[in-house]
């Protein structure tokens, strides 16, 4: 960890979509086991996201739903960062899952993006921006199919730190979300209710961003009410303190993510978590982990 407060990394602002569908046994969300050669929370279970790119902040898009404005007062922030912060979303969500959140008009959504396959893999390697992308498709962002949910931002103790802000959006009628990436090894969908209970068993790991998402996802019994809801939205920065004598990593729940934590010598992770100290999750050993935005 850090040395001093000088030594602090600055957190950079990140984007995590969580996509949701209906399924037989209630709302469903698509989740991705990030890579192990991933230098940051790798061989985790995690939704699509990543940081913002300088890019994403262009302005030469055509834009359907809440203008940035809106987005600044959810989500506390500038309304460049929030432009930024949104079309992240949109790019991310489209590189790693292919699933893309636009449409040829303000009203339509693109029903399957396999047409899209090159486009993608050249977003995806910087060769060519979400703008220009939808400039030559002519599509239209679609702001509207998204909703903020959460902001978690990376303890002081990490290396690598993130601001991270948490959307969820219903997968289109028609597309598919799907693990060609290099960023994911293996995805699945699962109700929340179940991922929770397979982390509990030691299937997957699961950092406390994504668990409290998770938990938060298991209260709603069907997409419509996701999307109607309007959550309050907090900025959370895990810190670390002591409790009953032990070392601890303090958030919102965090004795019922403890509780149910199957075994923190699992919680590798980044190059930066297997030098943070493992009393942050209350393990011992080799170990350790923080709440790094996914």
């Amino acid at each position: 960890m850090p040395d001093s407060v000088a030594e602090v990394p600055e957190a950079k602002d990140a984007s995590t979509v969580m996509l949701v569908r209906d399924g037989v046994g209630g709302p469903e969300v698509f989740l991705q086991r990030r890579a192990g050669a991933m230098d940051f929370a790798a061989g985790m279970t995690a939704f699509p996201g990543g940081r913002v790119d300088p890019v994403d902040a262009e302005v030469a898009i055509d834009w359907a739903g809440p203008a940035p404005q809106w987005w600044a007062r959810r989500f506390g922030v500038s309304e460049a960062r929030a432009k930024a912060l949104v079309c992240a979303a949109v790019r991310e969500t489209f590189e790693e899952c292919g699933v893309l959140l636009a449409g040829p008009t303000a009203d339509s959504v693109v029903a399957d993006t396999a047409g899209y396959r090159r486009e993608r893999e050249r977003i995806e390697g910087r060769d060519l921006t979400l703008a220009q992308f939808l400039s030559e498709q002519r599509l239209v962002l679609r702001a509207d199919l998204l909703r903020p949910w959460s902001r978690w931002i990376t303890p002081i103790v990490e290396r690598r730190r993130y601001d991270t802000n948490f959307f969820v959006a219903v997968l289109p009628e028609g597309q598919l979300a799907d693990g060609a990436t290099t960023e994911t090894d293996k995805v699945q969908w699962s109700t929340p209710a179940a991922a929770l209970a397979t982390w509990r068993a030691g299937e997957h790991v699961l950092l406390p961003p994504t668990w409290s998402q998770l938990t938060s996802l298991a209260d709603y019994p069907d997409t419509a009410r996701i999307l109607a809801a309007e959550p309050r939205i907090d900025a959370i920065q895990p810190v670390f303190g002591e409790v009953d004598g032990k070392k601890l990593l303090q958030f919102p729940d965090n004795g019922r993510y403890f509780a149910d934590l199957p075994d923190p010598s699992r919680l590798v992770g980044s190059k930066g978590m297997r030098d943070t100290d493992p009393s942050l999750l209350g393990g011992s050993g080799n170990a350790g982990g923080a709440a790094d935005g996914r």
